[in-house]
């Protein structure tokens, strides 16, 4: 019989019960939910001074969680989001134990009483046009490996799309339609599917490099000819930034990643004036909350906003004067 007091058997229970089985998580969160514990068990374990396989759930006490949050900060130089990702995963943890063992109730609720530290919101990194411009030119496309970069980069910018998504795209994932210009279909966080159009720029340059590909082969591939991993399209992205830094001097203080390239498309949207629920549909955001940040952010539509409300360009007139238009008056009038 199982020992429903070791911390193992109920993390393995929450690992694949509840991740896998109830919930139907993806692969990607239940790693990060792994990695969790693969950091807390060697330190609540160190703390304890006992091995972490014998570790129980009452060794994983608030104290415990408490010094396990500040080593994050502190000695592994962790940010307070993924400081606060992990206590998330914590306070998951014990919900699932406290809802299936009424003995643990009470130390459920002493470890989901930890907070989550609040955090300064900074600015979303983006790119101005000239920037991303200056990273497009950089692939040699006399080269199947730069016209292959130049593609990736294209794909980044005129979709918008995730590390993730973007390395799992396959050859049926994207149709052309009838004038050139093409739609993608995109697999986001959660399982959500969305379609993106795709530019015939961009049809253009994905085109010779999928002819004659099966369809369920990965647009992108490695030297190798195995699917372009996350890390790898990272690194692709960093490597062209900084050969682009040297003529762009802007972009060497700017960090840029496959995420940063995301904001600059949000960003350029919204400047060309399509509206925030297309963009949200766009990135395949949940909350029209997270897509406001673009508009919250980006200082030329800041200026533009306030431009607007320039009083040096406001006519004075008795003509405008709403007291003296009959028509408002009356409307004001029949109000009840």
């Amino acid at each position: 019989m199982a020992d429903v007091s070791h911390a193992g058997y109920w993390i393995r229970r929450f690992l694949v019960e509840h991740l896998i089985v109830e919930r139907g998580c993806s692969r990607n969160t239940q790693q990060s939910y792994r990695d969790t514990f693969r950091l807390l068990l060697p330190f609540a374990a160190r703390s304890g001074k006992m091995a972490f396989d014998a570790l129980r759930i009452e060794d994983i006490t608030p104290k415990v969680v408490l010094g396990f949050l500040a080593h994050l900060e502190v000695e592994r130089s962790c940010t307070v989001v993924t400081r606060n990702q992990r206590l998330a995963t914590i306070h998951a943890f014990s919900r699932f134990v406290g809802e299936r063992c009424p003995e643990y109730v009470s130390w459920c609720s002493a470890i989901r009483l930890i907070p989550f530290k609040r955090r300064d919101h900074n600015p979303v990194p983006y790119l101005e046009k000239d920037e991303m411009d200056g990273i497009l030119a950089v692939p040699n496309r006399g080269t199947a490996q730069g016209r292959r970069d130049h593609a990736i980069l294209l794909f980044l910018y005129n979709t918008g799309a995730r590390a993730s998504e973007a390395v799992r795209v396959t050859v049926e994932d994207i149709t052309r339609d009838s004038a050139g210009a093409g739609i993608v279909r995109l697999a986001g966080k959660g399982r959500k599917i969305r379609f993106c159009p795709l530019w015939k720029q961009t049809m253009d340059e994905i085109g010779p490099l999928v002819r004659g590909r099966t369809d369920a082969s990965c647009v992108f591939l490695n030297h190798c000819g195995n699917a372009l991993t996350r890390f790898g399209l990272h690194a692709l992205v960093e490597r062209y930034a900084k050969q682009a830094a040297i003529n762009i001097s802007s972009l060497a203080k700017k960090r840029v990643s496959p995420h940063t390239i995301r904001h600059t498309t949000a960003t350029h949207l919204l400047r060309a004036g399509v509206d925030i629920n297309t963009i949200r549909a766009w990135l395949g955001h949940v909350s029209i909350e997270t897509t406001n940040i673009y508009a919250e952010t980006d200082l030329a539509i800041k200026a533009k906003a306030l431009a607007a409300c320039d009083p040096g360009i406001v006519k004075s007139s008795s003509k405008g004067n709403w007291k003296n238009n009959k028509e408002i008056m009356d409307f004001l009038n029949g109000l009840k």
